[in-house]
């Protein structure tokens, strides 16, 4: 649709910038209390991101108690947890029942819609929002292709003038109310960008550095720089049934088991994923971080040990590794990629490193490459509505706020919350500018 035409004299009620989930629940939430709701996005089509994320099975929520669910939110735990008391795993199942799409737990505690894809309930969810079913629920209407460049003069104070890049040229809207839900730096292809950045600060809003989230890492070989080429011709093969243990940011041991893919720079994956944001920092404190993989969980140390020691009666070392201990090639080559020849022939040596391989890694990858971003306007910023404390009646949701999870539909539940909370502050906000 076109811009809408408004003017100082008539701003529209609310304007909200950003068609993903922590967007759209606002929508849907103002809607249904009877306030005129206009949904700006810079794509062609809303939430792409969402439709990316359950390309493989759309996560929506986990299904494990409170407390752990809040705490994989890990320093924001505290400022979250009110918000998700508000709207959490279970709001969010009830949120898509009543979309008409149910929900089951998979083995892992994950729970997906039953159809396991996300176009389904996208298409459920925005005609909902174009065509509401209860009687006092005002249509919301979508402004596509709009790309929010910031804001515009509003020398007589008559609402939020904001400025937009559109395919006719740029544009200005006044509104009463804003809500910013522009999402981090991930998957910049598909409308995140972060280049709102920029416009936050100038206008005084405290806004840390945006940086990769559930990522992958380049490591370093045993000679100190990247992989060797051998190591890379086997990238993108699965590393399974292993354990991942690191220090936190407090150096509390912590682990988590699971799987990642070899890259040619390093690693990633989702047992990565959930150390990603220790590791992170521990490479900006440190210049790198380290961890080790149980690459034989389930095997007795002792008796690692004991076929290590046995004669071989002519079997190379690969070849016991394989057989004995059903390694993959994969694993087999990452021990010779990251353990001293000595190592390897010293079955004492090789046993531990079995169970505790150690890894060291450089960087991150690029944000770009990430599936989230941490970072982003600083929680200090926003009033327990999530309004903006320098500018009244600007309010602020989803992955553009300073707090990451790991994926396992934590992300998703917390950016839905930020919605919810958004809203009814701007409906309190409205109510009170009357």
């Amino acid at each position: 649709m076109p811009l809408p035409s408004s003017s100082p004299a008539s701003p529209i009620p609310v304007a909200i910038i950003g068609a993903g989930p922590a967007g759209l629940l606002a929508a849907q939430r103002l809607s249904a209390a009877g306030i005129a709701v206009q949904v700006f996005d810079a794509m062609p089509t809303a939430a792409r991101k969402f439709l990316l994320a359950g390309r493989g099975g759309l996560n929506l929520t986990h299904s494990e108690d409170f407390a752990p669910f809040l705490s994989r939110y890990r320093q924001a735990s505290a400022w979250l947890e009110p918000l998700l008391r508000e709207f959490g795993r279970d709001a969010v199942r009830a949120w898509a029942q009543d979309l008409g799409v149910e929900t089951f737990i998979g083995t892992s505690a994950r729970v997906f819609p039953s159809s396991m894809k996300a176009a389904p309930l996208l298409r459920a969810w925005l005609h909902r929002l174009r065509q509401p079913t209860a009687a006092s629920s005002v249509p919301v209407v979508f402004h596509m292709r709009q790309r929010w460049l910031g804001w515009g003069d509003d020398a007589k104070g008559a609402g939020k003038v904001l400025r937009f890049a559109t395919p006719e040229g740029e544009k200005t809207v006044h509104a009463q109310a804003v809500l910013l839900a522009l999402g981090g730096a991930s998957w910049p292809r598909l409308g995140s960008r972060g280049d709102w950045v920029g416009v936050l600060r100038d206008q005084g809003v405290k806004v840390l550095d945006l940086e990769a989230a559930n990522c992958g890492f380049d490591a370093a070989g045993r000679a100190g720089a990247g992989w060797t080429e051998r190591l890379q011709e086997l990238a993108g093969q699965p590393l399974k049934n292993i354990v991942l243990h690191w220090p936190d940011a407090q150096g509390k041991p912590q682990e988590r088991r699971g799987e990642c893919v070899l890259t040619a720079t390093g690693l990633e994956g989702s047992v990565l994923y959930a150390a990603s944001g220790d590791l992170r920092e521990a490479i900006k404190q440190n210049g790198s971080a380290s961890l080790t993989l149980n690459l034989l969980p389930d095997a007795d140390t002792e008796q690692i040990l004991a076929v290590l020691a046995a004669p071989r009666k002519g079997q190379s070392l690969s070849s016991v590794l394989k057989k004995r201990f059903k390694l993959s090639a994969l694993k087999v080559a990452l021990l010779y990629e990251l353990l001293s020849p000595e190592t390897l022939q010293d079955p004492a040596q090789l046993a531990a490193s079995l169970q505790h391989l150690p890894i060291k890694l450089l960087r991150t990858r690029p944000v770009a490459e990430a599936i989230s971003s941490a970072g982003g306007v600083a929680l200090d910023a926003l009033d327990e509505n999530l309004m903006l404390r320098t500018k009244a009646g600007v309010f602020c949701a989803g992955e553009m706020l300073d707090w990451e999870a790991p994926t396992g539909g934590y992300l998703l539940t917390a950016s839905m919350a930020t919605g919810a909370r958004a809203a009814a502050g701007i409906a309190a906000y409205l109510q009170q500018a009357r």
